[in-house]
């Protein structure tokens, strides 16, 4: 019989990337395995999960917040009818153990899981645990976690069942080649340095605008990769407002500088092309960056609850892979 692994997480691809680079690395070693995703439906999971031939489920879940509010008591009243349809689906599924890798969806299946005495590991990828798998750690058979620092974070009572395993990196971001970045961008200047700037599927206006501001002066200095992401809808879109300053740009400027919604199958050879990368400090760019030996300079998310990016981000930081830029420092200015 194979052996069975039910997998949850999700809301962001800090939490989706590691469990399905787990995922890949098990499929890779052990053909007799066989894998269950349970997520929300209105997270960036399903897409992702599925196009990786997983098996998908989704189940009914609230945000948890660290902060009193109304939504918290709607969100929290959707969290028994996900813990239900998780036992459904273990019941169904009959998993012999459960990979929790974070995120508010998570938490109905560790409840269920642990109702019906499935072994439960979680994984831990920031510097600072989150508030899911803080709550996850209670029922938790076994902690992985990424960084050193945060074991010193756990609260006492979970720490002898932890240890640091470090995150998981898909093997889809090494293996780039810079050429092939290039001959994508049709980008010129090849004598130049390349820089990578991103702020995740959403983009950051924050990044967006300050590169907008200094873009003839960094384009003097360097090639731009510039994935800019898509606001919602409603939103100004940041890829339309850059297009028209591209356009204003002389024509030898303007064929160093690639503009796009997102990035995708191309990543790895961005990244092989890059000299440096400026992003958000979400734990999966902090992880895959520092596999990659890239240079960065992040401009963390400014702080909902734990402040997490700023942590991760600090963690390189402090050993000279590195450097910071506050969200209320950025502009065309301090990226000069």
């Amino acid at each position: 019989m194979p052996f069975k692994i039910l997998v949850t997480g999700g809301g962001t691809s800090g939490h989706i990337s590691p469990a399905l680079a787990l995922i890949q690395t098990l499929r890779d070693l052990e053909s007799d395995l066989e894998f269950l995703y349970i997520g929300s439906k209105t997270g960036l999971e399903q897409d992702l999960v599925e196009a990786a031939n997983v098996p998908f489920v989704s189940i009914s879940t609230g945000k948890l917040r660290r902060y009193l509010s109304f939504e918290n008591l709607v969100d929290q009243g959707r969290i028994p009818l996900g813990i239900g349809q998780s036992l459904a689906h273990i019941r169904r599924f009959k998993p012999n153990v459960v990979l929790a890798t974070g995120g508010y969806v998570a938490v109905p299946p560790v409840l269920a899981a642990r109702f019906c005495k499935v072994p439960i590991l979680i994984h831990e990828q920031t510097a600072q645990i989150g508030l899911a798998n803080l709550i996850n750690a209670r029922f938790a058979t076994k902690i992985a976690l990424s960084w050193d620092g945060t074991l010193d974070a756990l609260p006492l009572r979970y720490r002898e069942k932890a240890w640091v395993a470090g995150n998981p990196v898909r093997a889809s971001v090494f293996g780039g080649q810079a050429h092939k970045a290039v001959e994508f961008f049709a980008l010129s200047g090849e004598n130049l340095s390349t820089i990578y700037i991103t702020g995740g599927s959403q983009g950051a206006r924050v990044i967006n605008r300050a590169v907008e501001e200094a873009l003839p002066q960094l384009l003097e200095r360097a090639r731009i990769i510039h994935q800019c992401g898509q606001q919602p809808e409603g939103d100004e879109q940041d890829f339309d407002r850059l297009t028209r300053a591209a356009e204003q740009l002389p024509p030898n400027l303007r064929a160093r500088y690639a503009l796009t919604r997102f990035v995708r199958d191309e990543l790895n050879h961005v990244f092989a092309l890059a000299e440096l990368v400026v992003s958000r400090a979400g734990a999966s760019t902090v992880t895959e960056l520092c596999a990659l030996g890239k240079p960065a300079l992040y401009v963390p998310l400014v702080p909902t609850g734990g402040d997490e990016q700023t942590k991760n981000a600090r963690m390189c930081e402090n050993r000279g892979a590195a450097r910071i830029l506050g969200q209320n420092e950025i502009s065309g200015e301090t990226l000069l």
